[in-house]
């Protein structure tokens, strides 16, 4: 491999290729600051409950590397091997939430069933089932999108999917991804093409069944009344939640300093994953939170920009991969931050490139490596015809 200057383009086997780093450098940075901030968060619990304090740390960057891979995988293999394929993964998927609720198969933790354990490592289904998702959707959409308006029975066909879907990972339970790639599943295809009528028949039985759903299992109901009140049970429900504001009131507006944390000393359960921004607030303070906020805004304005630039191609597929990804990355950072800040009810969602946690550091980074792969692609001349593409 021979660098090229400008850094954003290096040759390979004669193949200049184009790496976006107004996309890169954000998810880089995010990268960093998560393995200093798992390595700061976790020392303490993995010293309490393992006796090794860079425990976790030294599995982190493990799983760095294998999302190293993951980036380049997505990034060197053409996006019409996916889309090609779009079925297989939705199948495959499915067989993934399937097996993973078998017992015996599938590893239960904390009453939830969903993780796949091989080789001293653990995958969450749920997060490949995601980037899965959008693939097929995106090549089913690219085929039909002039045609889904009027065709009720291939609109159903979609739905059915999603219902499938949330179905099986509600039986794990996880409500939190059964949301967001609901409502990921639903952008797409109103953007898509589906007609103001299917769209809105569907979102208000979605809304109906989400409230349904969060008022008949008392541990969600227990969860909406902790997030209203957490102090009317404060050792019990709403301990988590309000360890978490403490960290954030602790923070004020320069922090208490990296490594410096009191909340992470065992107040904070497992602060490490799905409250690490909580102990990153503590430790950096108002002014760490925008800078962190602000990577996050960075990456996705790249790629609805890359998602615009995909519009003026007439390249759909790559327009609803782009879209669909942003959409998947941006909620799930907005549903972990407004969890750790009392926004939102708790939802067990990490943070995308910052919490521990080896299946969605691998996903979010194969995600990154496609959208990187479409900014080399969109390097060429637009083609003259770009409908179907990718899709057979």
């Amino acid at each position: 491999m021979q660098l090229v200057l400008p850094l954003k383009q290096f040759s390979l086997s004669n193949t200049r290729w184009h790496l976006d780093m107004r996309l890169l450098l954000p998810v880089l940075a995010l990268l960093s600051i998560g393995l200093i901030m798992v390595a700061s968060a976790s020392f303490s619990f993995a010293e309490h409950k393992l006796g090794d304090q860079l425990f976790f740390f030294k599995r982190h960057l493990a799983y760095l590397f294998i999302a190293a891979g993951a980036m380049g995988i997505g990034f060197f293999v053409s996006p019409s091997v996916w889309a090609n394929y779009g079925r297989l993964w939705i199948l495959l998927a499915v067989f993934l939430l399937i097996i993973v609720l078998i017992p015996g198969i599938g590893r239960e933790v904390n009453g939830s069933r969903r993780w796949l354990a091989f080789a001293g490592f653990t995958l969450q289904v749920s997060e490949l089932v995601k980037v899965a998702t959008v693939v097929f959707l995106a090549a089913h959409l690219e085929k039909h999108r002039d045609t889904l308006s009027d065709d009720w029975r291939e609109f159903f066909k979609l739905i059915g999917v999603i219902v499938v879907l949330s179905i099986l990972l509600l039986m794990e339970p996880d409500f939190g991804s059964a949301v967001t790639l609901s409502c990921t599943f639903m952008a797409l295809l109103f953007l898509g093409g589906s007609h103001i009528r299917q769209f809105s028949l569907v979102f208000a039985t979605g809304l109906l069944a989400i409230g349904a759903l969060a008022y008949t299992a008392p541990y969600r109901l227990e969860r909406l009344a902790t997030y209203m009140d957490p102090w009317s049970d404060p050792y019990n429900a709403g301990y988590q939640l309000i360890q978490s504001l403490i960290a954030f009131g602790r923070g004020e507006w320069f922090g208490v300093g990296l490594g410096q944390s009191v909340q992470k000393m065992l107040y904070l359960p497992e602060a490490h994953t799905d409250f690490v921004f909580a102990i990153f607030a503590e430790e950096f303070g108002f002014v760490g939170v925008i800078c962190l906020m602000s990577l996050y805004v960075l990456m996705i304005l790249r790629v609805l920009q890359l998602g615009k630039l995909a519009i003026v191609r007439k390249d759909w597929y790559a327009t609803f991969v782009l879209i669909g990804f942003g959409l998947l990355l941006s909620g799930q950072t907005f549903i972990n931050l407004g969890v750790n800040a009392g926004l939102l009810p708790t939802k067990g969602l990490t943070l995308p490139f910052v919490s521990y946690g080896g299946s969605s550091l691998l996903v979010c980074c194969a995600m990154i490596g496609m959208m990187l792969r479409f900014s080399h692609e969109f390097q060429s001349p637009p083609a003259a015809v770009r409908r179907p593409r990718y899709g057979k």
